[in-house]
């Protein structure tokens, strides 16, 4: 194995782990019930799997050179994360009551959070433009770009669908105490906060920034 590959792995081992929309909304999820939170987490890793896609077939190229179609993307994203992080703090100040419990997960929570999973990377318009400037970054001199890419491309995948997943799982082994009232509703409080945060500064991030 060949030492930028080797450093690829801890690179994308950290961005994927990185605490963010993605961390804050499986999190969340997986409050609700365990099978919403690994939905939720495969639902990210699909998002991820579009992005790389994109990257590996140079359309993110587009997003970059056209400003419109950021900004775009940009106010998409921002509008959804907050429009999720705006729900979660209204469930924070539910009363105890109406906690999340796992005895309350259906087929269509768990679709909800599929798709939420999904979304909240998919519209993120960061993550285009970071594996566009990242991934050439470990292609060696003289080796096959695509394949090489490919490669790369996969590793994150990966990463996305053994990290996500465990921490749905992570959070559901600890749902006897984080579901109490306190907890849960402390937690949903953090994460609603955590989103909304993040909603509101790709909302007003300026265009030139990225």
């Amino acid at each position: 194995m060949d030492g930028q590959l080797i450093a690829f792995i801890g690179v994308a081992a950290g961005m994927v782990a990185m605490p963010g929309a993605d961390f804050a909304v499986v999190v969340r999820s997986a409050l609700a019930a365990r099978r919403a939170g690994v939905a939720c987490a495969l639902g990210v890793a699909g998002g991820l799997l579009v992005h790389t896609a994109l990257a590996v077939a140079g359309l993110a190229a587009v997003l970059l050179a056209v400003p419109v179609l950021y900004r775009v993307l940009q106010i998409a994203g921002g509008a959804y994360v907050l429009y999720l992080g705006v729900q979660a703090l209204r469930g924070a100040l539910r009363p105890a009551a109406a906690a999340p419990t796992a005895d309350s997960a259906g087929e269509a929570r768990v679709g909800r959070a599929l798709r939420q999973g999904f979304l909240t990377n998919v519209l993120n318009p960061k993550a285009p433009v970071l594996f566009l400037s990242l991934l050439p970054q470990f292609v060696p001199d003289g080796a096959a770009v695509l394949p090489r890419t490919l490669l790369l491309a996969s590793i994150v995948v990966v990463f996305a669908l053994l990290w996500f997943p465990l921490l749905a799982l992570l959070v559901d082994r600890l749902g006897t105490w984080l579901r109490r009232p306190r907890p849960a509703r402390t937690l949903q409080g953090v994460t609603g906060g955590a989103l909304a945060g993040l909603g509101l500064t790709l909302l007003t991030a300026p265009v030139a920034g990225h």
